[in-house]
């Protein structure tokens, strides 16, 4: 028992420096790629969010956590730019159709994206692909920009490029060093759809860089200036209200990992506590079915007093009572008319019923009979019972 306490002195010891040191060490750095205004972390967009009123000054920024075609059709907005950041965007035809008249009409829409989804790819013949081939800077080809000047980055946030790309209805704004297209212009209507292959050129991470900074600026400097700018936030968070405590809960590694050690500790509890816990029950034979043997001793009993007419009486006996039972036939008294009677309601023949009757009779009337005797009682009996159709059911 002593050895016992110093172990537990020991164990919690360790638990809680454990604790204390990993309380007090650094606090690695998230790089997980959310392009969310709500984050500070490297890969979020909560600088750019904040800086849009410098960007386009005088206009009014409202961010919205609503589909594309809600947004459009909901809020009665006529003339404005639309922002858009995300890691991923997969329109369906009827939100595709929306952007695109909204353009037309007149209105500027920028989506920066690693993945445009499959509308894209049909209505505009683009979509992406990632560089392998090492450090991917990137420029502008706008006359109004220096064309010669290349943006150089870090993290692999430039690897992103348009590798098919419809020139017919396309505008190249911009391309990387390995000359692959990753800006385009889209003119549609009266407005035009600016799309950007590289989401992370635009998060918190890149403006922190004078590089990036100039560069989001560059790219946000072509879109027009209206009184409106729209911002999503609905394909980075989710549409608003959507937040549970669960998924608040999983936004936060220390959290998630409690809950992960939690659930599973609880599993192994259970598993642990499904032992038995008490001794094992004895398993009881159940009673044997003893019939058959019981048959055997009463049939070698009577063998062995060699008594037949005592058999035979009792055999008359069950019969003339499964007679009374099944057929509802007066037995007594064992005449012509019970002969009768016992044919057409069992269907035998006459001539047997004739017969089993006479040899019932005949054995009431002895004071003893001989084996012959019980033996054709019997064979007269199992032919009553076969030709009545009664042997197959009795068998059952």
């Amino acid at each position: 028992m002593k050895d016992f306490k110093i172990y537990l002195f020991i164990a919690t010891g360790l638990l809680i420096f454990y604790i204390v040191s990993q309380y007090n060490r650094p606090k690695p750095v998230d790089w997980s790629n959310t392009v969310s205004d709500a984050d500070k972390i490297p890969f979020g967009t909560y600088i750019i969010r904040h800086q849009l009123n410098d960007v386009f000054p005088g206009s009014k920024v409202e961010a919205f956590r609503e589909p594309l075609y809600n947004v459009i059709a909901d809020h009665g907005i006529k003339k404005a730019t639309y922002v858009i950041i995300c890691s991923s965007l997969d329109l369906n035809e009827v939100d595709y159709a929306k952007l695109t008249r909204f353009a037309k009409d007149g209105n500027e829409v920028f989506i920066s994206a690693q993945g445009f989804g499959e509308q894209f790819r049909k209505k505009l013949k683009i979509s992406t692909e990632i560089e392998y081939k090492g450090h991917i800077d990137s420029k502008f080809l706008s006359k109004s920009l220096d064309t010669t000047y290349s943006y150089a980055f870090e993290k692999d946030i430039c690897d992103q490029y348009f590798y098919s790309v419809d020139t017919d209805k396309a505008i190249i704004l911009g391309k990387n060093n390995l000359g692959h297209c990753n800006f385009v212009k889209y003119p549609m209507g009266k407005g035009a759809l600016y799309l950007n292959a590289n989401p992370l050129l635009f998060s918190n991470y890149s403006l922190l860089k004078p590089q990036g900074a100039k560069y989001a600026a560059n790219a946000l400097s072509y879109l027009k200036r209206n009184d409106t700018v729209l911002w999503d936030e609905y394909y980075t968070q989710g549409r608003a209200g959507e937040d549970n405590s669960m998924r608040v809960f999983l936004g936060h590694a220390a959290l998630k990992w409690a809950f992960y050690i939690a659930f599973f500790s609880l599993i192994v509890f259970v598993f642990y506590e499904m032992k038995r816990r008490q001794r094992i029950i004895p398993i009881i034979e159940p009673l044997k079915n003893s019939t058959l043997e019981f048959v055997n001793v009463v049939g070698q009993v009577y063998y062995e007093q060699h008594n037949s007419l005592n058999i035979a009486q009792k055999k008359i006996v069950f019969f003339l009572e499964n007679l009374r039972s099944k057929y509802n036939l007066k037995t007594n008294p064992l005449d012509a008319e019970f002969i009768q009677r016992l044919s057409q309601k069992t269907g035998i023949e006459y001539i047997l019923a004739q017969d089993l009757v006479n040899h019932m009779n005949y054995i009431e009337l002895q004071q003893q009979i001989t084996d012959r005797d019980l033996i054709l009682l019997n064979q007269l009996i199992e032919q009553f019972y076969i030709k009545s159709g009664e042997y197959g059911r009795r068998i059952i």
